[in-house]
């Protein structure tokens, strides 16, 4: 949804990042019902209240537990592992670039076990086609690939 960083993170940063999120959760007509979040002080109290306000619960991770933060970790792994090792990244607007593009492959894209190979962002079930072409689509240059089977012309 969004992708921002920044170099010196503060509650105020923070606080903003979480009212855009608000609104585009807003916008697409999502409502937040958990928000789970380690204790680390630049997450503000205020940006917590941002989403309580809204009907969301807040739920702060247990200390010393980061298996209690694991679907957060795994993002940040998958996206290290997968594109920031193998790109130069030359100033933050790059960076930006970069985690929006992957972002978009992640969630749109890129097979999950966990969602039986479907990419968290689809709707419905894949259709199987039988024949076809096999299309290959790239970003970043190359770096992440998608592969989609073209229907068979009538």
């Amino acid at each position: 949804m969004l992708a921002s960083c920044t170099s010196k993170p503060n509650a105020a940063w923070v606080t903003q990042q979480a009212r855009n999120l608000s609104w585009k959760l807003e916008d697409e007509g999502i409502k937040l019902s958990v928000l789970i979040h380690d204790r680390d002080k630049t997450f503000a109290f205020q940006a917590a209240q941002i989403f309580q306000s809204q009907g969301a619960r807040v739920i702060l991770t247990p200390l010393m537990a980061p298996r209690a933060n694991a679907y957060a970790e795994r993002w940040i792994g998958s996206c290290r592992r997968e594109c920031l090792d193998w790109i130069l990244v030359v100033n933050q607007r790059h960076l930006q670039a970069v985690i929006h593009e992957y972002r978009l492959h992640y969630n749109d894209e890129r097979p999950h076990r966990s969602r039986n190979l479907r990419p968290p962002a689809s709707r419905s079930d894949r259709v199987h086609l039988v024949g076809g072409q096999i299309e290959r689509r790239t970003r970043l240059g190359g770096l992440l690939s998608d592969y989609r089977r073209l229907p068979v012309a009538a």
